[in-house]
């Protein structure tokens, strides 16, 4: 048995050995590059693009709120390295209507040429019970966490073939690739960025075009904030076991891995376990990458098993406490 199961590393290392220069691309240099970010008006859109600038980006800024956009862009120019660099912001919504968002990319690299990387990261979250979300918000969701990811990346894809190269990143959540206790509205949205990104990335790797799929945890932006007034207390206590990321923190990393290429993006020990334990068919884009998946899955799934029996034992605890609670009201 053990030779078979050291037969078979070896014969999977050799393989990864086999297609590496395949699946290795070149790091994108982003000195120079035109950098696109959605929802780059706050939170890790806004640290995401502030990243980029400083490291000699031009940026183009795309969000709802005018305001806020001219506020960042005041606060991203003071990161320069030379008086080349501009920030352009656009005030669109990237979720309504295809054409405008067409229409306002290709004004964009008129003026700063074509995208290089292409962040999206608007995104909205709605939290509360299945039975209490009302049904007009799951379609809000879907197309401001989907459709608002896919139009802006339909947009640029042509060019990117053309000059064959590009970035594209999609800035997902761990609650897109673990479903928890009130997220039935913001879980599958996200999700949906996966399959998406792994369909596409097929399709335009031959043209050195890299996806990027981005699993930030909780973070402390303003959207968490807002978020977090509605939160159910099953889901306060189930985000509770893990701690609060800085958006600084992870927007770095998620440029760094854009930058490189890397499919998956994660951000701390939760994160690297999740990424492990939800690899499934996704591409890989180095030798080491594929052999932890293989080596660590394992033991990452008993680890995993462990957080969803705790995880379903404070829902359980927190129901009878309501019910004892309703009990008890009736009593009185």
């Amino acid at each position: 048995m053990l030779f078979l199961a050291a037969a078979f590393i070896v014969a999977f290392v050799l393989l990864l050995y086999m297609v590496s220069p395949l699946i290795s691309p070149k790091p994108l240099k982003l000195p120079g590059a035109h950098v696109v970010v959605t929802g780059g008006s706050s939170g890790i859109g806004k640290c995401i693009a502030i990243e980029c600038y400083k490291q000699g980006a031009f940026i183009t800024l795309i969000a709802r709120d005018e305001n806020k956009l001219l506020q960042t862009k005041k606060e991203i120019e003071k990161y320069s390295v030379n008086d080349k660099q501009v920030v352009l912001c656009i005030s669109v919504d990237v979720s309504k209507d295809y054409e405008q968002v067409e229409n306002v990319l290709k004004q964009a690299q008129e003026k700063l040429g074509p995208v290089d990387m292409l962040v999206n990261c608007a995104g909205t979250s709605v939290t509360g019970k299945f039975e209490d979300i009302e049904v007009n918000c799951f379609e809000r969701l879907m197309a401001v966490n989907y459709l608002g990811s896919v139009y802006p990346s339909r947009a640029v894809i042509a060019t990117m073939k053309e000059r064959r190269m590009g970035r594209i990143v999609f800035v997902s959540s761990q609650a897109g690739q673990l479903g928890l206790f009130g997220y039935t509205a913001y879980s599958p949205t996200k999700f949906a960025l996966r399959g998406l990104a792994e369909a596409l990335q097929m399709e335009v790797k031959p043209y050195n075009i890299y996806v990027t799929v981005a699993y930030p945890p909780d973070t402390d932006t303003p959207g968490f904030a807002e978020e977090s007034k509605t939160k159910p207390l099953e889901t306060k206590l189930i985000s509770e076991t893990s701690s609060v990321c800085q958006a600084e923190q992870v927007a770095r990393v998620i440029v760094k891995d854009a930058i490189q290429g890397n499919f998956n993006s994660s951000v701390g020990s939760d994160g690297y376990m999740l990424s492990i334990l939800t690899s499934g068919m996704s591409p890989v884009t180095s030798i080491t990458e594929g052999l932890q998946q293989v080596v660590c899955m394992g033991i990452f799934r008993i680890v995993g098993l462990f957080y969803l029996g705790s995880f379903d034992s404070i829902v359980r605890r927190c129901m009878m406490q309501r019910e004892k609670s309703e009990s008890a009201d009736k009593t009185e």
